[in-house]
């Protein structure tokens, strides 16, 4: 009888939600594929939970956040990154892994740079427009770079560089419309306006959301995912409105009943929306938050015809609700140009690229 050696990944990747919730819209493929699927990530990280809660073994190691500004923690933090790297190199020794594959995230890095010295063949996955400080660390060390956005080849190596879009969690397809309206107290008689604000909620948003009401209310109906602690309860009794604070099981069914949706642009989020084939306007992160690659991300799907964009320090009730209409009664323009893209099938891309990756380890 043949000896049959099963296929091994270790996924890394943490931080934020972003840099795992990819990760375990994977695993379903991957455990089709045949694979013995581990995970090295923080020791206390948001990813520790989210895959431990799945039963993936789940390894915690020390990590750094490598800083472009002045930071008394820069002066700890390598030290942090070379001990990560120290046990990185100890578990993928002991797992004896046939590929790594890396959604991002400074817990990443040590990961990435431990798999390149045992040879380990490497994928890494860069969401965003322009690659963050840790996947620049890590490009050199990967064999081949998943990306979002056309505009982001050039920044990579192009032999190693792939459009592929990013993974999407399989069970957001199936959501039931009407159970969505039952959930929020609708019916079918007005579309719905789903409002995503993230999951701190955006103010700008949630007010220039809650002053339209009135006018809104005429015609649609309204499901305002508004962030932690940022409930209007005066609101709560208000026919065709629902507000929550944020929803997790619930969300592909809320996706479902959405006829236009009104989001930040993060990577995960608009490729989410784009894969739903959902019109939708997008209101980017300020660049005074963040290193500004919500509003690229933005400019790129408003290029390809996804999206309409208004800046956050632009929004108010009239051009929000302008841009509402536009995008209902043009919701087909805007489909087309979805079914269109190149972003589709990422985790069939993807899940084709590992396999490529640890047959190549074998070779």
């Amino acid at each position: 009888m043949p000896y049959f050696k099963m296929k091994k990944i270790v996924l890394t990747g943490g931080g934020t939600a972003g840099h795992v919730t990819p990760n375990i819209a994977l695993l379903p493929a991957l455990k089709k594929e045949g694979y013995e699927i581990h995970y090295i990530g923080s020791y206390d990280g948001i990813e520790k939970k989210l895959i431990e809660e799945l039963g993936i073994p789940y390894y915690g190691i020390s990590s750094g956040k490598l800083r472009r500004y002045i930071d008394l923690k820069n002066l700890s933090d390598p030290f942090k990154v070379i001990k990560g790297l120290a046990q990185a190199r100890h578990i993928l020794g002991k797992i004896k892994p046939d590929v790594v594959f890396s959604k991002g995230g400074f817990v990443a890095v040590p990961v990435v740079l431990a798999a390149k010295s045992r040879r380990i063949p490497c994928i890494i996955h860069e969401s965003d427009m322009t690659p963050g400080l840790a996947n620049k660390i890590c490009i050199p060390c990967a064999i081949r770079v998943c990306t979002n956005f056309p505009e982001t080849l050039k920044y990579l190596p192009p032999e190693k560089a792939v459009l592929t879009g990013s993974p999407i969690r399989e069970d957001l397809f199936h959501g039931d419309k009407e159970k969505g309206l039952s959930f929020c107290g609708f019916d079918n008689t007005k579309p719905v306006i789903l409002v995503v604000g993230g999951s701190l909620g955006a103010v700008a948003v949630n007010t220039a959301m809650r002053r339209l009401l009135p006018k809104l209310l005429g015609k649609f109906q309204v499901i305002h995912l508004c962030g932690k602690e940022k409930l209007d309860h005066s609101l709560d009794n208000t026919n065709g409105y629902a507000q929550f604070e944020y929803i997790n099981e619930e969300l592909s069914s809320l996706m479902a009943a959405a006829d236009i949706i009104v989001s930040r642009a993060g990577a995960n989020a608009i490729c989410e929306i784009l894969a739903l084939r959902k019109p939708n306007i997008l209101i980017p992160l300020s660049a005074k938050a963040s290193r500004g690659d919500q509003i690229l991300n933005a400019a790129s799907f408003e290029k390809q015809g996804y999206s309409i964009v208004i800046q956050e320090e632009d929004v108010t009730s009239e051009n929000l609700y302008d841009a509402i209409l536009k995008a209902y009664n043009n919701k087909e323009t805007y489909i087309k140009a979805m079914k269109q893209s190149r972003l589709n099938n990422s985790i069939e891309k993807i899940t084709g690229l590992i396999n490529e990756a640890a047959s190549r380890k074998h070779k």
